[in-house]
């Protein structure tokens, strides 16, 4: 049996509090940042964006922002944060589309009345995270 390749990895985790703090920079081109933030009540979208994600890039933006709606839904909260999590799979995009993905994500969930935050793309981030344990606090799905 071949192995098939799922694209666009989700992890979703409602959290009670997020924190980040910018930590070693990723790619060369991004401009410095010494970010920090702190958040509470938030459903935190772990976003891979996979290399075959790109021929369907269309798609693979409404089926994000569904989910990521979806999410804020089951756990009551209207705030989502974009964290780039490229770690969730061997295949990567490129980063300029993971960016520009994340763009048209944000732009299309504040339109539809939700507070939307990205964490510092092209950076590794020291992270702190409160999580509840309920069952609609961590979901994961590929798409």
């Amino acid at each position: 049996m071949p192995f098939v390749v799922l694209p666009m990895k989700l992890l979703m985790i409602h959290t009670t509090r997020f924190a980040y703090r910018t930590g070693h920079k990723s790619l060369d081109d991004v401009p410095e940042n010494n970010a920090t933030a702190d958040y509470s009540d938030a459903l935190v979208g772990f976003i891979h964006a996979e290399a075959e994600d790109v021929d369907n890039a269309k798609k693979v933006e409404t089926k994000l922002v569904k989910n990521l709606k979806w999410g804020a839904r089951k756990n009551g909260t209207s705030h989502i944060i974009l964290h780039s999590f490229s770690h969730l799979s061997e295949s990567k995009a490129p980063a300029d589309f993971t960016k520009d993905l994340f763009d048209r994500c944000q732009q299309r969930l504040e339109e539809a009345g939700y507070r939307t935050e990205q964490t510092p793309f092209g950076y590794f981030l020291d992270l702190e995270l409160a999580a509840p344990g309920l069952p609609t606090a961590r979901i994961f799905t590929s798409f």
